[in-house]
């Protein structure tokens, strides 16, 4: 049995794994991001049974492939095949770790290049959008953390949600990173809701109005630098008149992956997670990366 200190790998993609379909797809995803990224992939399972004092082997009148542990060690032993199916050359490890299934994750992302993690796992509710993992990863994650949502077309852009604010530039990175390392175009979109020129939804014409002049340059600004570093990607700039919850949410239709920030432009002092990152966390139709920002000392 392992501590979330024990990860030996060095910068491993992770994934969260538990046996549900959800988690199944995780895994597929993050043997993808494994083989793009030239990592090993860690497997992790979070076996919260031991804290509960209750019996972890099989019973004696039970069959001897029965008990927590044994369910545990298949769970990780299905993940284990499904990755190599995926990726029959990763490089792939194990781990059923004690703890909480958030705290486990959370202290995996300390030492690995990504954790990914499945929207809902066993034993989510009905009629909730989001995993409480899910949630509190891409809160408290010190790497980058993608949720799997909807689907991804492969051919599909990499969407931005663009804020203008300094945390915003980690994500702009990871943004152009995926894009090159998937060979996609980026598509870097910003909202803006200043002005009654024009209806909501509808794409800004350059120069209409000071407010949009405004938002062109808070996009252009957050961009530049990007494209010499990454010139093979094509990066389309998109300012939309709406709130940026709805336009980011609406774009990821068409998608592959969406990147936003853990806190945008505005986000009060002490919350983690921006209420827009949250809502794309709940209702993108895509995988959703949740980027953190530079740590500021309490």
């Amino acid at each position: 049995m392992s501590t979330p200190e024990s990860f030996s790998l060095a910068e491993p993609v992770v994934v969260g794994v538990d046996g549900s379909a959800s988690g199944l797809a995780a895994v597929d995803l993050a043997a993808r991001e494994a083989i793009l990224r030239r990592r090993p992939l860690c497997l992790v399972h979070a076996f919260i049974w031991p804290y509960l004092h209750v019996p972890l082997d099989p019973s004696p009148s039970g069959p001897p492939e029965g008990g927590l542990r044994h369910q545990a060690e298949r769970i990780l032993a299905e993940a284990h095949t499904r990755a190599h199916a995926t990726a029959p050359d990763l490089v792939v490890r194990s781990e059923l770790v004690t703890g909480d299934a958030a705290a486990v994750m959370i202290g995996a992302s300390r030492t690995a290049d990504l954790v990914v993690v499945g929207d809902r796992g066993l034993g989510g509710f009905t009629g909730l959008l989001l995993g409480s993992v899910a949630v509190q990863l891409a809160a408290h994650a010190i790497c980058p953390v993608i949720v799997v949502r909807g689907t991804a077309d492969p051919a599909a852009p990499v969407l931005l949600g663009v804020d203008g604010s300094p945390a915003n530039d980690r994500a702009i990175g990871f943004a152009f990173e995926e894009a090159s390392r998937r060979g996609v175009p980026l598509i870097a979109l910003h909202a803006w809701t200043h002005s009654a020129a024009t209806g909501p939804g509808t794409r800004a014409q350059p120069g209409r109005d000071d407010a949009e002049v405004e938002a062109a340059r808070v996009l252009a600004e957050a961009l530049t630098g990007w494209h010499d570093e990454y010139p093979d990607v094509v990066a389309h700039r998109d300012l939309v008149h709406a709130g940026a919850r709805n336009a980011l949410i609406e774009a990821t239709h068409r998608a592959q992956l969406v990147v936003v920030g853990t806190r945008g432009r505005g986000g009060f002092t002490g919350l983690l997670l921006g209420s827009v990152s949250q809502a794309v966390l709940h209702h993108a139709a895509c995988p959703v990366a949740v980027v953190p920002g530079p740590r500021t000392a309490a």
